[in-house]
């Protein structure tokens, strides 16, 4: 069971998304459950189903794709406060295509996704949150889509740091480098070029 603090941070979390009603929220709050993960520890396994929404209380974690040749890319970043997994293959209810891995230790809250979906089905209030923080989501990766065909490497990290000033001290800089789509050598470049105030 969550305690009044993480429930207190999730429903202030959701509340920014879509505010639920007293009752909603209550209901929402007991499906959780805290866990706790190591550093570099797989949470979601490629090829497997997405089993839980994760809402992130401590910790950085990261969504990435593993080729045929063993190169990833890193796709996305969470930390608290804020939901995590691999949302496609939980709302789709199929295999991930992808890993949800934690790059420090990690404490989390899980919500079985039988268990969500039945409240959402329940209680429109909950749907909205859903949909709405799943839209948020989409805008986010639709707008990084653009960063990566259209920006100039330069243009990538003065956005990242925009988006996210503290970053560059949440996220080892292999991975952060590997989000941005530029070798390491060069992403250390242009840290020590381009200084963010």
């Amino acid at each position: 069971m969550i305690n009044k603090i993480q429930t207190d941070t999730l429903l202030q979390f959701t509340d920014k998304i879509h505010k639920l009603s007293p009752q909603a929220a209550d209901v929402f709050a007991t499906i959780w459950q805290p866990t706790e993960a190591k550093r570099k520890e797989l949470l979601t396994v490629a090829s497997e189903p997405e089993r839980y929404l994760y809402f992130v209380v401590e910790g950085v974690q990261r969504v990435y794709y593993l080729d045929d040749n063993n190169r990833e890319a890193t796709l996305v970043f969470t930390y608290a406060p804020s939901f995590g997994g691999v949302l496609d293959a939980l709302l789709l209810q199929q295999p991930s295509a992808y890993y949800y891995e934690t790059l420090t230790p990690s404490i989390l809250l899980r919500a079985p996704i039988l268990q969500l979906l039945q409240l959402m089905e329940q209680y429109y209030d909950i749907e909205v949150m859903v949909r709405k923080g799943v839209t948020a989501a989409t805008s986010g990766v639709l707008g990084r889509l653009v960063e990566l065909q259209c920006y100039s490497a330069e243009d990538r990290y003065k956005s990242l740091l925009k988006r996210s000033p503290h970053i560059l001290q949440l996220v080892p800089h292999k991975y952060l480098a590997n989000y941005l789509g530029m070798d390491a050598t060069n992403f250390s470049k242009m840290m020590n070029k381009i200084k963010i105030d």
